[in-house]
Parts: C-alpha cells; structure tokens; sequence
C-alpha cells in the first residue's frame, strides 16, 4: 500500500471519530443538566443510533457495494449529516431531541462500516496494516474529548456544533479519497442486492458464537457510553472528558499491540482477554468514589483492552471469515450486531436501570454499574464453552 493512500485512510478515520467522539459521549451530560432529560429519555437518545445502526449494513449493502464508490456514498452521507446537525444546535425539547438524533444517525450510522470497509479494501494485509490506520479515530477521540474538557463545555450544545463543522469538513474530503468502486457482479438475486449473502457466514458455527457475544456484551457497552460521564461526574471527579481521554490513550495502545497479540495468542485468546477486561472495569466504576479514585482511574484506563480486544479484533477476525465477495456486507451485519442491535437493547436497559436506582435524583451508581459487569459475565462464560477457532491467517506466513 503506498504511504499516500495509508495516509489518506489514516486522516478518514480521525475525522470520522472526531466527529462521532464530539458528542457521544458527552450527550447523556447534555441531556441531564441542559435539556433536563430522564433516564429513559436518555436512553432513547442512545437507542436512536443503534436503530440506525440496525439500518446501516442495508445502505452499505446496496448501495456501497453494488451501484457507487464508497467514497463518494461516504460524502453524501457526511454533508447531509452536518446539515441535521446544525439542526439539532436549535432543539431544546428532549422527545423532539430523540427524533432530530434519530435523523442524524441514520446518515453516520452507514458511515461507520462504509469507512471500515474502504479500509480495508485498500490494506494488502487487514492484521497487519488496518491497526495503524483504526488508531487515527483513537487519536481523533482523545483530541475533541481534552478540547472538551479543556473548555468545559461537555454539557453544552457547543458539541454538537465542533461535529457540525468536522462533518462537513469529511462530507468533502471523502471526494478526494482513494477510487474505492463498487464490486462487479454477474448475480441480480434478492439477496445479493440486499447484501444478504454475508449470512452464510453463519454456516461456521465460531464465528455465528462470536456474533452473537457481540451483540450480547454491546449490552453493557451502553452503559459505559451512555453512563461513566455522569458516573464519574456524581464521584466527584473534575475534568472529566480530559481523564476519560485516558481511556482512548490506552486504546492507541493496545490497539498498537494488536498484530503482535495475533501471533503470539490468536483470536480466541484475544477476545476472551477483552470479556475479562469488561467485568473488571464495571466493578471498578461501581466501587469507585473520590476517596479511592484509583479505582475510577483502573475503569477508565481499561477501556483500550476492553476496546481493542474485542471490537476492532473483531472486524479483523470478521474480515478473514468473509474474504473480498462480503467484505462490506459482513462489515456491516458485524456493525448491525454491535451498534445496532445490541447496544440498541443495551441503551433501553440503561436508561431504565439508571431511573429504577434513582431516589430524589440521586443515583445508586453501584447497583448501576453490577448490571453490566453481570451481562459481560454472562458473554464470558458462553464464549470460552463454545468458541473454538483460534486461528487467524496472517499474510506474512
């Protein structure tokens, strides 16, 4: 792959996570203290990205791989993106915010799996070479999350407004992008033109298992999205957004350490690592107040593991399964059980969990945080009983 190109890959990412690390995070502290949302209001707030997480792998699939260079469905989508995100600048009611949000996340949602798969039709060895390119959007959240903290304006609509302005500026740039044109095909099936082909995947019974714990641990996931600002924020924690950096730090990390865990462990190790990082993490923000910050500190840090280990081992593994005919279908049907359905179900049960341990609007955040850590428990168990592939061919063999 020539540096031009890797670096063009590498300035796609930072810009889409830039966008995305803008106000994800910080949205359930908007809709708290600006917009005087409830639990459940949250939650749905968080849910409308998963429905259109859910929606995404159709677009990517029909449209991505069959009529259109990625690239260019990438801008569409990016510049209508900045447009409602300008809108949502003007919305002060929390239920008309879910539907304004719900609008956004449909134009981002496809472009989580679009630039994933543009990626990796570019890199000549996925293992290899897509860790270094996936890093930038760890460096882009780092970035906005200290801009953020910096200035102190992470409940404030000013974060939609920094996304609104990196939107648009990626709603160009993808125009410039490397040629990535869709796949010839001699086949005019229902399926295929819906990118349903990808379910075959299923057919290996590890891989359909680690779909499935996928969807399964994007349930406590959205706790951690949805609720370790406002966690940390009621501990008493100053600077949030600037200490939760520490997690995407940790991210570019371990994301670094990715092509050498592959040799040296394999993917089943890999993953379970990951699991294991998740229950520990919950149960050190449910015990962690002002008195013992460390603990909060140990959440925090453990998000690269968490991450990395699991979620962007995933779309490697998910990759080597699906080879260069459902490369972007299956990118995406791995999109729709992470981001879609199971955080979807995960930011319901978030929000009702956090208003079922509310009294007077003080929150229990230990019974809060035991809900996830027991899930991620759950997933774990399941994992190690039935996953058996461990292998993940690498090209330098």
């Amino acid at each position: 792959m020539k540096n031009t190109t890797r670096f063009q890959l590498m300035a796609m990412m930072f810009l889409l996570y830039f966008i995305w690390g803008s106000w994800y995070g910080q949205m359930s502290k908007y809709m708290f203290t600006t917009l005087g949302a409830t639990g459940a209001q949250v939650g749905n707030a968080y849910a409308a990205f998963s429905i259109a997480m859910i929606i995404a792998p159709f677009f990517v699939g029909m449209i991505a791989d069959r009529y259109f260079a990625a690239q260019k469905v990438l801008g569409v989508f990016s510049l209508v993106g900045a447009a409602l995100l300008y809108v949502i600048t003007g919305v002060t009611d929390p239920d008309t915010f879910f539907w304004v949000i719900l609008a956004y996340c449909i134009t981002f949602a496809p472009t989580m799996a679009l630039t994933t798969s543009i990626a990796m039709q570019h890199v000549k060895d996925s293992e290899k070479d897509f860790p270094p390119i996936r890093v930038m959007g760890t460096v882009a959240w780092i970035v906005v999350s200290n801009i953020i903290g910096y200035y102190g304006f992470g409940d404030s609509v000013t974060i939609f407004r920094l996304s609104m302005f990196a939107a648009a500026i990626l709603g160009v740039y993808s125009f410039f992008l490397p040629s990535t044109p869709p796949k010839p095909s001699t086949s005019t099936s229902f399926s295929d033109i819906l990118g349903l082909d990808a379910f075959k995947l299923f057919k290996d019974r590890s891989f359909a298992i680690f779909f499935f714990s996928s969807l399964l641990i994007c349930i406590p996931l959205s706790f951690y999205y949805a609720m370790a600002n406002p966690s940390l924020t009621d501990a008493g924690m100053t600077n949030v957004e600037n200490k939760m950096s520490l997690g995407q730090a940790s991210e570019f990390v371990f994301m670094l350490l990715i092509p050498f865990a592959f040799r040296r462990f394999g993917v089943k190790w890999i993953l379970i690592v990951g699991l294991i990082a998740w229950i520990i993490r919950f149960m050190a923000f449910g015990y962690g107040t002002i008195e013992n910050e460390w603990l909060l500190y140990i959440a925090i840090i453990l998000h690269g593991v968490c991450y990395d280990f699991f979620f962007v081992t995933g779309q490697i593994y998910t990759d080597s399964k699906a080879g260069e005919k459902y490369r972007s279908s299956a990118q995406g049907l791995i999109t729709l059980a992470t981001l879609g359905i199971g955080q979807g179900i995960g930011s319901w049960i978030a929000g009702m969990v956090a208003d079922m341990n509310t009294v007077n609007g003080v929150k229990n955040w230990t019974a809060i945080w035991m809900v996830p850590a027991g899930i991620a428990a759950v997933v774990l168990i399941l994992f190690v009983l039935f996953f058996k592939d461990n292998k993940v061919r690498a090209t330098a063999e």
